[in-house]
């Protein structure tokens, strides 16, 4: 399989899809990784694996719909796939696993048989456990990569800050040519509407020139400063709180002008079609309720070069 993957808008060719079979019973509070999870533990609303199983199928059908090759993980019993943007990442034609949480290292091996497919030489991993980074901090523009981080002194302690500057550096070692800047994202395991979770979480490019944002993710303005000057802000679609709360800008394209989002987000989903942008709505909040949607659930292959 010849990998290509040069930003987030082209045309796509093939993809990963996670997995919601299987998922097991809900999660101790004490064994959840998110503010969001737990919220929803605690209210009794965790969502099921018949609900989450139908809205991935929905997914699968858009897909389908528009002949993308996709790969689904081995089902691992009584397990968690959803998220498979988690676990490895495409930027160019590199494969990178990730440095993700030691429990979650079986995911990997799930998605072996795609893995096989990539010449040897293709496949990167970092070899020190000093460097953290997942794929939803990851994100490939072009000539840019963006990567979310947490800067704070208390990153060894919080289980949701997902990518230090090791990892970030790692990345940096890999593609030398080209212009990486992180962005410091602000972190809370005490309320979901105050926690970027991942880099994909406040922000992801969409459409030819576009952008989601949410200026509140960001504990540096000068990050966000950075995209509204590289961007333009009238190409900026800001959300607010609520709507970063129930993952707005994890959204996934297709293409420039094609679009999966969650059927619920209407403002969103107005704006994009203002731009003659096609979106193809889908049920998607019960997955939502694990801090994840859509683009957390890929990891996208191929790509069309622009």
């Amino acid at each position: 399989m010849q990998l290509n993957i040069q930003n987030e808008t082209s045309r796509l060719r093939a993809v990963i899809l996670g997995t919601a079979s299987s998922v097991g019973p809900m999660p101790k509070i004490e064994d959840a990784y998110d503010p969001k999870s737990i919220e929803h533990i605690k209210a009794g609303t965790y969502p099921i694996e018949s609900d989450m199983i139908g809205e991935m199928d929905a997914v699968a059908k858009v897909f389908e719909k528009y002949n993308v090759r996709v790969y689904r993980p081995k089902v691992i019993e009584n397990y968690n796939q959803i998220f498979a943007r988690d676990i490895a990442l495409v930027i160019e034609d590199q494969f990178i696993t990730s440095n993700i949480l030691p429990h979650r290292e079986k995911e990997i091996s799930a998605i072996q048989h795609v893995i096989d497919k990539i010449a040897p030489d293709k496949i990167q991993r970092a070899s020190s456990k000093d460097i953290h980074f997942e794929g939803g901090d990851i994100m490939i523009h072009n000539d840019h990569i963006f990567i979310g981080t947490y800067k704070g002194k208390d990153y060894s302690e919080c289980i949701v800050a997902r990518t230090n500057l090791n990892g970030v550096e790692y990345i940096k070692s890999l593609f030398p040519n080209k212009t990486i800047k992180e962005f410091d994202l602000n972190k809370s395991m005490l309320d979901p509407k105050d926690n970027a979770l991942h880099l994909d979480c406040c922000f992801q490019p969409v459409g030819k020139n576009k952008a989601i944002i949410h200026k509140e993710g960001f504990r540096n303005p000068d990050d966000y400063q950075f995209l509204v000057s590289l961007f333009g802000k009238d190409n900026l679609f800001h959300i607010n709180r609520d709507e970063m709360y129930h993952m707005n800008s994890n959204i996934f394209s297709i293409s420039e002008d094609i679009v999966i989002s969650e059927k619920n987000f209407s403002r969103l989903n107005n704006w994009l079609r203002s731009l003659n942008i096609t979106v193809e709505e889908v049920p998607y909040a019960e997955i939502a309720k694990q801090e994840g949607l859509l683009r957390c659930s890929t990891i996208p292959l191929i790509r069309d070069s622009n």
